[in-house]
């Protein structure tokens, strides 16, 4: 059983990804541009430039994917909010989208007063207000 997920451990690394096909995507940019650098020719930059190409590939499919779950994370949120703090329901407007993705993590017991704290200090830092939160909820479906 893995540990209790809280702040130190809630971020999502998968090792395969992050690491082993990030690297070797670097090490082949880093190579193709060694040997552009090496002998110069029209061949050794068109793979240089399709080695940056495959690396901003792999890097905007991450930051595609974190922007579709940051979507789907508000509008659970709101749906959440509405049902556990229906006091808060007339400003969900107001919320940002890093105090929803933040307050996620949140207990419903403890989720509204918190919800109400970020508002009225329009804090909006993500990780100043995840180390806000006492009673931490799991997500473990993320991407």
């Amino acid at each position: 059983m893995a540990a209790q997920q809280s702040f130190e451990n809630h971020a999502k690394v998968v090792p395969a990804y992050h690491y082993f096909t990030f690297g070797l995507l670097a090490a082949y940019l880093v190579h193709r541009l060694f040997i552009v650098v090496r002998a110069f020719s029209v061949d050794n930059l068109m793979s240089l430039l399709l080695a940056v190409a495959v690396m901003m590939v792999a890097f905007w499919a991450r930051i595609f994917a974190l922007r579709v779950q940051d979507r789907v994370i508000r509008l659970e949120m709101r749906l959440r909010l509405l049902k556990v703090a229906p006091a808060v329901a007339p400003r969900l407007g107001e919320f940002t989208i890093n105090q929803l993705c933040s307050l996620r993590f949140a207990s419903d017991a403890e989720l509204p007063a918190l919800a109400e704290r970020v508002l009225a200090e329009r804090l909006d830092d993500r990780k100043a207000i995840k180390r806000m939160i006492k009673d931490w909820e799991a997500d473990l479906l993320r991407a």
